[in-house]
């Protein structure tokens, strides 16, 4: 969601990192292959190409695929045989995938030809840095993969590209791959033995809409304790419920951040200060204020669990059949995305529940029963004019969408490629459905955050240091309160704002958060 600068990132034999796989596939860093990448494909294609001229059959080599893989393929065959494996594998359909998506299922394709496991030649990974460094995206549609066997026909629609077939997008105009691999001077590849096949097996899609997925909910989930703090300052609640000694009796890490970043965004706040001495009589706030780090930090110990689980699978080397590192050739079964899957379906659940729960601290300040003194609906007029009204019920129905969302894509599986593919992981459908839950995330914040606002300046008190400074940034983009007026540009800017971490960096102007 925020803008880093595009250093180059090398690809060797060992992982790349998460923020690597953002660089590349989100702003454009370009890559490089390291020589020693390069000398272990030399070696395992060497292994390949033995394979090739032995009389006895070798899956993938001399075979055909999935319940194919019984039938022996002529040596002046197999030329053939990877072409028409890519070719009959790009079968997706329906809406284009984000190029962010595609870029990184072919950086980590990628990454996983430079382990030296897959047996592909160097030149095939050089194609695909040199496509990647064009800004060359191939079109690939939404369906397509079930997370099994690799996702591959989202993957079959990238190797397809660097044959120079299939259409592409640059600068986003579309075009057909061989008119942009030739403005480029790329030369199209031909695929030898195995090097279909090894294009199209992996966990690359799934894992790189993980890996993005991390890099926003670890922002959004700083933004949404930036969010809470200032709903509860703009209620008039209490700071004291986020004590750090309070939080050391249920030692999660989590939610002692969180909690942490409540009490830094709400320190020295005059609102605060002053309910805390009035004698006003409220005993406890709502739990969507007084347990927002308890929630917010078991999700933030969950992205935690999901980093740890990306990091494994950035380290692997995904392919069937596998070159191992005493030279075999072995088929196994780790091209199958249930880790991924869920990891992703976890981060769904998560979502849903820290936007339902700032849904209903936006509720509260528009019931003037619950707002502590508040003009209902945060209105100008109330009865002539709605305020807010609306605002919330948007949030609403994104909140219920991210509820349906939240149900978990690999729970399901259909059996496929007659039977030989009898379970798959629908991970890709889980990355697919999470980043339409992030989306909604960042915007239900974001109303929050012009709720909040709102409250606090029609409250009239002094806010923090850090609110205030909130507030400014948001002012630059949004009027404050009055009589109502067209509220879409309004949610509009600040969803902008949160979803670009402008909102989070004005914050941080004032203290740490983390």
């Amino acid at each position: 969601m925020t803008s880093a600068p595009s250093q180059t990132v090398t690809i060797g034999v060992g992982a790349v990192s998460i923020s690597d796989v953002v660089a590349v596939a989100r702003h454009g860093a370009p890559v490089t292959i390291s020589a020693e990448a390069t000398s272990a494909m030399v070696a395992s294609r060497a292994v390949i190409e033995a394979l090739a001229d032995d009389v006895r059959p070798h899956y993938g080599v001399s075979t055909g695929f999935g319940a194919l893989a019984t039938k022996h393929i002529a040596p002046e065959q197999r030329l053939q045989l990877q072409r028409s494996l890519v070719r009959s594998h790009a079968a997706s359909s329906g809406a284009e995938i984000a190029d962010e998506v595609v870029r990184a299922t072919m950086l980590l394709r990628l990454s996983t030809m430079a382990t030296g496991r897959t047996g592909v030649r160097p030149l095939v990974a050089e194609t695909y840095a040199a496509v990647l460094n064009a800004g060359i995206t191939p079109i690939v549609g939404e369906y397509g993969s079930l997370g099994c066997s690799g996702d591959l026909a989202p993957l079959a629609h990238c190797a397809l590209a660097v044959m120079g077939e299939g259409d592409v997008r640059v600068a986003g105009e579309q075009l057909p791959a061989s008119a942009a691999l030739t403005a480029a001077g790329i030369t199209p590849v031909v695929l030898h033995e195995k090097e279909g096949l090894a294009l199209i097996n992996g966990t690359d899609g799934m894992l790189g809409m993980l890996s993005l997925a991390i890099t926003d909910l670890e922002a959004l989930l700083t933004t949404a304790d930036l969010s809470a703090a200032m709903s509860v300052e703009g209620l008039a609640g209490t700071d004291r419920v986020f004590a750090e000694d309070l939080h050391a009796l249920r030692p999660h890490p989590g939610q002692a951040q969180s909690a942490a970043n409540m009490r830094a965004v709400l320190r020295d706040s005059d609102t605060i200060a002053a309910h805390a001495t009035s004698g006003f009589t409220r005993v406890q706030d709502a739990y969507s204020l007084r347990c927002a780090p308890q929630v917010h930090g078991a999700a933030r110990d969950t992205v935690d669990h999901t980093r740890r689980v990306a990091e494994r699978e950035l380290m692997s080397a995904i392919d069937n059949p596998v070159v191992t590192v005493d030279g075999r050739l072995e088929s196994n079964g780790n091209f199958h995305g249930a880790p991924v899957g869920y990891a992703l379906d976890f981060l769904a659940i998560v979502a849903a529940d820290v936007a339902s729960m700032s849904e209903r601290r936006t509720d509260r300040f528009l019931d003037s029963n619950r707002s502590g003194g508040l003009n209902a609906f945060l209105a100008d007029d109330p009865g002539v004019d709605s305020g807010h009204m609306i605002a919330q019920y948007t949030q609403a129905g994104i909140v219920s969408e991210m509820k349906r969302l939240a149900a978990p894509a690999s729970v399901d599986s259909i059996p496929t490629s007659a039977m030989q593919e009898d379970h798959v992981s629908m991970g890709w459908s889980a990355g697919l459905k999470l980043r339409r839950s992030i989306d909604g995330l960042s915007r239900v914040i974001a109303i929050e955050l012009l709720t909040s606002a709102r409250g606090i300046e029609m409250r009239g008190e002094r806010p923090s240091p850090v609110s205030a400074a909130v507030i400014a940034n948001l002012r630059q983009h949004v009027p404050a309160a009055g009589p109502d007026r067209y509220l879409a540009p309004d949610i509009a800017a600040s969803v902008a704002l949160v979803q670009s971490g402008a909102l989070l960096s004005a914050a941080r102007t004032i203290t740490e958060l983390s």
